[in-house]
């Protein structure tokens, strides 16, 4: 789905707004703390109903109202679509496509997808396992929603075990061990898939990866980029069943589950060395952004369209020559960038918003310039309404 127009009420800082967007790059400039992040958070959150930023929803609502509301039209094929959805504050939250209910994200899904690189996304280099993971189960459920079912039976089945296992407090008796066995089973079977998709989609998009880094990094001239990735699972050579038979004497003693894909992790290098420890600050930089340009890529690819990508405060991250080089190598389809700085002259500008906050002050009181000739700039008031 291509996003062509977004309104907002009571979102994040703004009160009402409207905007519309182009094919090809937006860019949303404004001061930092002035809303550039809570527009993009808005348009990804149409897609999979959760904030990026792994805020909860309370605190997508406006200080001083009750509910929030967006709004984003756009056009999948020859489909017009519309998406909606409403956040309570102590109610039910409810998002409707094409004015008929969305019982599942997955719903959603199928017709609208995005691609989120911000400054946070560092994380994926130098955070824990747990960061890598997200990425590669994010991308997952992307290119099939059945992935998702997979991920929700594994949450479901290690929340079961680990319940036996506090259950046990410390001690094995052939009621808990049966019921172990039962749950190690189900365990086995989905964790063994899991990481099997997980390492097969690692695999898959290896290549891109490292044209991507080279690409940003300008390594490509005359030198390939020297960066790799390994999927991580120690239990993979023996087998999870016989790996959580061996480890259930200490799950027992500590009432938890130690081992399996939830344990997992991807080993990221950079000329042959780690890079969440002897990688600089911007090599670590490029290597995120090139895994998140690699996922949407492939992604493309699997799926016969582009999912919106959105690049926040993306020139923060990159010195001026691997933003050149970014933005000469943009993938084809719709893109929303989100800079508080200028925009260098190698951007191909379709349509520029710019947002600030108005003279007087007031929280969620913002103007909003929607530029579709960057040269002739139109100011208006970020004020339309939403019903």
């Amino acid at each position: 789905m291509r996003l062509d127009r977004l309104w907002l009420k009571d979102f994040r800082s703004y009160e009402n707004l409207e905007i519309e967007l182009a094919p090809g790059l937006t860019v949303v400039i404004g001061t930092n703390g002035a809303g550039k992040t809570n527009l993009l958070e808005a348009m990804a959150y149409l897609g999979s109903l959760r904030s990026f930023r792994q805020a909860p929803p309370e605190a997508l609502v406006r200080t001083g109202s009750q509910r929030a509301v967006i709004r984003g039209e756009g056009r999948l094929e020859t489909r017009t679509l519309l998406i909606e959805t409403e956040l309570v504050l102590g109610g039910r939250n409810r998002t409707l496509l094409n004015k008929q209910p969305v019982r599942k994200v997955s719903e959603l899904g199928t017709v609208f997808r995005t691609t989120v690189f911000s400054p946070d996304d560092l994380v994926l280099v130098k955070g824990g396992p747990g960061e890598r993971r997200a990425f590669l189960d994010q991308l997952l459920e992307a290119l099939a929603p059945r992935n998702g079912a997979l991920l929700s039976d594994l949450e479901r089945i290690l929340r079961q075990r680990n319940a036996v296992l506090k259950q046990a407090a410390g001690r094995v008796n052939p009621e808990i061990a049966f019921t172990l066995d039962v749950w190690d089973a189900k365990l086995a079977a989905v964790g063994t898939e899991v990481a099997n998709r997980r390492a097969e989609l690692l695999d898959q998009i290896a290549g891109e990866v490292t044209r991507a880094y080279g690409d940003i990094a300008d390594s490509g001239a005359g030198r390939e980029a020297n960066v790799g990735s390994t999927y991580f699972a120690p239990w993979r050579d023996r087998g999870l069943p016989d790996a959580l038979g061996r480890a259930r004497s200490d799950d027992v003693r500590r009432g938890v589950s130690t081992i399996g894909p939830h344990r997992d992790d991807v080993e990221l290098v950079v000329n042959g060395r780690p890079s969440r420890t002897h990688a600089s600050q911007g090599e670590q930089r490029t290597l995120a952004l090139a895994l998140r340009l690699a996922g949407h890529r492939h992604a493309t690819k699997a799926l016969g369209e582009a999912p919106l990508l959105l690049l926040d405060d993306v020139f923060s991250e990159l010195d001026p020559l691997r933003s050149d080089a970014l933005l000469h190598h943009l993938p084809l389809g719709q893109v929303v960038l989100a800079t508080a700085g200028h925009v260098p002259p190698a951007a191909t500008i379709e349509s520029l918003v710019r947002v600030e906050r108005s003279v007087d002050g007031e929280l969620g009181s913002f103007l909003s310039r929607a530029v579709d000739n960057p040269v002739e700039s139109v100011e208006e008031s970020a004020s339309g309404t939403l019903q």
